[in-house]
């Protein structure tokens, strides 16, 4: 596909960058969408067609309604590149890619990010020991290869995705030992505060409130308020410690599954230099776009949760909403009917907006869970401490990249995706100044390993002369 210049270039075939094609190739825009995994559907609707009868009733309603969404997008006309590994992306909308061993290239007069999402580093004492893994980590097993834990597994952490792993695992009969939320009174006084706006999306408040209740029925141990969280063990972990309800617990445990949410996937934004904002109601970096999806750089998009996070409906909306802006200036839609055909979707996303602030509150990450001690690894790739990187605080470093070159913090395979939002705050907490006053990784290209004899396979768009 070297020296194609197609209309539209999504990253990412999750709800946005579906959606996105959806509408695109509807006022007939060519489109072309990459994606690193084998089958569409992004995080939320992983190995959707593969899925039996079995792993759609252990999985739930909100996964199989992908079904639908999935058979639409491979029907719409978009050429569909599955394991495609980014490795390059430029303000110039040209985007690098591999795929079958060779490196190739694409222009695109527009451009959408639909990364996604990862989840939110987790750096408490033990987190590195085997026998540790993040919720997101145990449900992709569940979904890619209905893989399940051999034996009881305790949970940790806060946030929606916890208890409805913790309903799946019930569901496909796996013994969960003890559901440690780290959220508390406190979360639920400030929360408490967002209920009335939360009331216009009471579809997704009610979908929390049946986790719960299933997992009170079902008997689940869940102890709320846990703080000063430990996993023991030497060469595997053997369990976990908190304090809660005035007494110190220690659960045996030869599965811990980590959760604090997920935040905005921003590497390929950080790489093109975008406008990024710190968030405080989400406590992460978000890259900062206009009503229709536009950043910074005219031309580049981002919708759905790598942009903010908002859910798998609102990703959905918004990549609806960015296809229908491109086509509006590809000329496809007349600017000034545009209104009629984004209104419906604008309300739409309203509504399902309503019950992210409710969310963001009850879930907020506690601070000793992100921001940890010295003696706690926080780039597990370089094995850097906390305490590492408050040294060269100490030393006259002011941000993640002076950090890096002094102790090759974020230097290693992950380029800082593990490690990043943790390094801001711990630098932000050492200089007692706002995280966006520190800032963010450099991040350059390669975005993923290539190898020379891969690169030498690339066709150049734009030909020298002699």
């Amino acid at each position: 596909m070297n020296n194609q210049t197609v209309d539209l270039i999504v990253v990412g075939a999750g709800p946005a960058g579906m959606s996105a094609a959806l509408e695109a190739t509807r006022y007939g825009l060519s489109v072309v969408v990459l994606d690193e995994q084998g089958s569409p559907g992004g995080q939320i609707y992983r190995n959707i067609l593969q899925a039996d009868a079995r792993s759609r009733s252990v999985l739930g309603d909100d996964y199989t309604a992908g079904t639908e969404l999935v058979a639409q997008f491979l029907q719409c006309g978009a050429r569909y590149l599955a394991n495609a590994a980014i490795w390059q992306v430029t303000p110039q909308r040209q985007v690098h890619y591999l795929i079958d061993g060779r490196a190739e290239v694409l222009q695109g007069r527009h451009l959408l990010i639909a990364t996604g999402a990862f989840e939110r580093p987790m750096p408490i004492p033990g987190w590195t020991l085997p026998g540790v893994m993040t919720a997101g980590a145990g449900q992709i097993l569940l979904k890619s290869a209905a893989l399940v834990p051999v034996g009881p597994v305790v949970l940790a952490g806060c946030g929606p995705l916890l208890y409805l792993l913790a309903v799946q695992y019930l569901r496909a009969g796996i013994a969960i030992e003890a559901l440690v939320d780290t959220s508390g009174q406190g979360d639920l006084l400030r929360a408490w505060r967002k209920v009335p706006g939360a009331l216009r999306g009471w579809r997704d408040v009610l979908k929390g409130l049946q986790l719960l209740i299933e997992l009170k029925r079902a008997g689940v141990r869940h102890i709320r308020d846990a703080r000063d969280l430990r996993i023991e063990g030497q060469a595997h972990a053997s369990a976990l410690s908190f304090d809660s309800g005035g007494r110190r617990w220690t659960i045996p445990a030869s599965l811990i599954l980590l959760h604090q949410g997920v935040v905005p996937n921003t590497q390929i934004s950080w790489s093109l230099r975008l406008e990024h904002d710190w968030s405080e109601q989400q406590l992460c970096w978000v890259t900062r776009r206009d009503s229709q999806g536009e950043t910074s750089l005219p031309g580049i998009y981002i919708a759905g949760d790598g942009g903010a996070i908002g859910g798998a409906q609102v990703a959905l909306l918004e990549g609806r909403l960015v296809g229908l802006a491109i086509a509006a200036k590809s000329g496809k839609v007349d600017g000034q009917s545009l209104q009629p055909f984004a209104a419906p979707y604008q309300k739409a996303l309203r509504r399902q907006r309503a019950a992210r602030p409710l969310i963001d509150a009850l879930y907020r990450p506690q601070q000793q869970n992100r921001i940890p001690a010295d003696e706690v690894i926080v780039c597990r790739c370089e094995d850097v401490s906390a305490g590492s990187i408050r040294q060269h605080v100490e030393l006259g470093c002011l941000g993640p990249n002076q950090t890096k070159a002094f102790g090759r913090c974020g230097m290693g395979p992950c380029q800082g995706r593990l490690c990043g939002l943790s390094v801001t705050e711990i630098i932000a907490e050492q200089r007692k100044v706002p995280p966006a006053e520190v800032g963010y990784y450099r991040i350059r290209s390669p975005l993923k390993p290539i190898t020379l004899a891969q690169l030498s396979t690339e066709t150049p768009l734009i030909q020298e002369h002699p």
